[in-house]
């Protein structure tokens, strides 16, 4: 298992095929998807095949989402981290993209900022990136200010999948 960043309270490591139970309770979860594609999981086999696809990510683009634990606990409290999106989104392709994905019982503590802080600054510290992106839905008042809290600025929204969204950027300060 490797880990990638340690904060005050967290770990930042690679997903595991063990962490399934976890995604499935984050991924299954109606609340989480509010903002999202609202098709919340079903059954675990769903989140065995989400670690997969993100692992191969590692092999294929040298960076992918990895596991949140709580230091105190070693629960597994969502996904975090740095995404290659080589697809077209707001006519960008070939970006890094900022992203998360926390389990309710988490929400409201300060966690979502202290790892999006510590995937921004690995970006840009350790991958010598000189843009990260972020986008969320318009409506999710408290990803953006989390994006925001972290540095990354809203230049645009854009429509996704129908929806308008939010398109914040950072750049590398030289």
């Amino acid at each position: 298992m490797e880990i990638f960043i340690e904060t005050e309270r967290l770990i930042l490591r690679e997903l595991l095929p063990t962490d399934d139970k976890g995604m499935f309770e984050l991924d299954s979860n109606k609340v989480v998807h509010e903002f999202l594609e609202k098709k919340p999981l079903n059954n675990i086999e769903q989140s065995r095949k989400i670690i997969e696809f993100i692992r191969q990510q590692y092999f294929d683009n040298g960076i992918g989402r990895w596991a949140i634990i709580e230091k105190e606990t070693d629960n597994f409290m969502g996904w975090t981290g740095l995404k290659l999106i080589k697809d077209e989104i707001n006519h960008h392709s070939n970006f890094y993209d900022l992203g998360y994905r926390l389990i309710p019982k988490f929400w409201g503590k300060g966690f979502a900022t202290e790892f999006a802080i510590a995937s921004l600054n690995y970006g840009f510290e350790n991958l010598k990136l000189n843009e990260i992106y972020g986008m969320c839905h318009i409506n999710n008042i408290a990803s953006r200010k989390v994006l925001e809290k972290t540095g990354l600025k809203c230049i645009e929204t854009f429509y996704l999948d129908g929806e308008e969204h939010n398109w914040l950027k950072a750049t590398r300060k030289i």
